[in-house]
C-alpha cells in the first residue's frame, strides 16, 4: 500500500463520489476505482457501500480513514522536516575534532560558520583520534578535524589543511630553559609527561623519539594538553606538544626542536562512500576553503 493510494482513498472518502474524486485528482475514473479496489483487497474488507452510482463510507471505511489521516499527517510532517534539512544553509552537522583544537581553532571556526550559515545546527564531539575514527566509521559524526586517520573498515577521504609545530616544554628552572633550539635526544633521560595512549599525538611523539633511537621516559600520562603543561610547570618532567592556547600561563619554557623536524599535519576526514547531507557538504567545503585560504595568506 503506497502513500499515493492512501491519498486517493482520502479524497474519495471526503467527496464520496468517484467521478468528482477522479476529476480532482486528475486521473481516470477506472484508474481510481482500481486503486481503491486494491486497497480493499489488501485489507480484506470493503470500505464503501455502493448504491448505484453513489458510494458511502461504511464502518470499515470510517475506521480506516482515521488511520489514513494520521499516516498522511505524519508523512506530510516528515516531508516538511526533510525539506528544511536539505534546504541550502539549513540542517544539522555532526562534527568531531581532537582535544587541542577545542581551545581556539574550533571556537573560531564555529564563529565564522555561524555568520555564513546562521541556520545550521551542530553537534560537536571533542575526543581522541581513535574514538573519532570509531564515531566516523559508525556514522555518528559526518566530519572529523584531526591528524590523518586510517580505517581498516572504510575508505576515508582526508584533506590536509595546515601544519603545526611541536615544541619541547620544560620547567622554567630546567637546565635547557634558556635554549632557543635543542635536539630531541637531549631530553631522552628526563621524566616525560605524555598524552594518553589512543591519541594520535601520543603515537607521533613516540615515533619521533624512535626516529632518534630512543624512547620517552614516561612518568605521567594525561588526557589534556593543559594538564601536561601543569605537570611540567610543577617540575615533574618535560613534554613535546603543540603551541596550545594558554600555554604561557604555566611555569614552562617553550623550546623549538632542530632535529628531527617536529611538525604534525591537521586535516579534515570523512567517509568517502557515505552520503553527506547538503549541510554537511556545505560545511566541509567551507572548512576546506577558509582554512586553506588562511594558511596561504600566512
Amino acid at each position: 500500500m503506497e502513500i499515493q493510494q492512501l491519498y486517493y482513498f482520502k479524497i474519495v472518502a471526503t467527496l464520496q463520489h468517484m467521478t468528482q474524486a477522479a476529476e480532482k485528482l486528475s486521473i481516470s475514473q477506472p484508474a481510481l476505482s482500481k486503486s481503491i479496489a486494491n486497497i480493499e483487497q489488501e485489507l480484506g474488507v470493503p470500505l464503501f457501500d455502493r448504491q448505484g452510482r453513489s458510494i458511502f463510507l461504511n464502518r470499515y471505511g470510517v475506521l480506516f480513514l482515521e488511520s489514513v489521516d494520521i499516516i498522511l499527517a505524519e508523512h506530510s510532517k516528515v516531508m516538511q522536516e526533510f525539506a528544511e534539512i536539505t534546504k541550502p544553509g539549513f540542517g544539522e552537522v555532526s562534527f568531531g575534532f581532537i582535544h587541542t583544537l577545542g581551545m581556539e581553532v574550533v571556537p573560531e571556526l564555529m564563529a565564522q560558520t555561524s555568520k555564513k550559515y546562521p541556520n545550521m545546527q551542530f553537534t560537536l564531539t571533542q575526543s581522541a583520534s581513535l574514538r573519532l575514527l570509531k564515531l566516523l566509521e559508525d556514522g555518528d559524526i559526518d566530519l572529523c578535524l584531526s591528524q590523518k586517520i586510517e580505517s581498516k573498515l572504510l575508505e576515508i577521504d582526508w584533506v590536509e589543511l595546515w601544519t603545526e609545530e611541536l615544541f619541547v616544554i620544560v620547567p622554567e628552572n630546567h637546565p635547557l630553559a634558556e635554549r632557543e633550539f635543542i635536539k630531541l635526544i637531549e631530553i631522552k633521560d628526563d621524566p616525560f609527561i605524555s598524552i594518553k595512549r589512543g591519541n594520535s599525538l601520543r603515537q607521533m611523539v613516540d615515533t619521533l623519539f624512535q626516529s632518534v633511537g630512543t624512547t620517552t621516559n614516561t612518568t605521567f600520562s594525561a588526557e589534556e594538553m593543559h594538564t601536561v603543561a601543569g605537570f611540567v610547570g610543577s617540575g615533574l618532567g618535560v613534554s613535546l606538544i603543540p603551541n596550545v592556547k594558554g600555554l604561557d600561563q604555566f611555569n614552562v619554557k617553550k623550546i623549538r626542536v632542530s632535529e628531527p623536524a617536529c611538525y604534525r599535519k591537521i586535516g579534515l576526514s570523512w567517509v568517502k562512500s557515505r552520503y553527506l547531507s547538503p549541510a554537511a557538504n556545505d560545511f566541509k567545503n567551507f572548512l576546506i576553503e577558509s582554512l586553506l585560504h588562511e594558511q596561504q595568506g600566512k
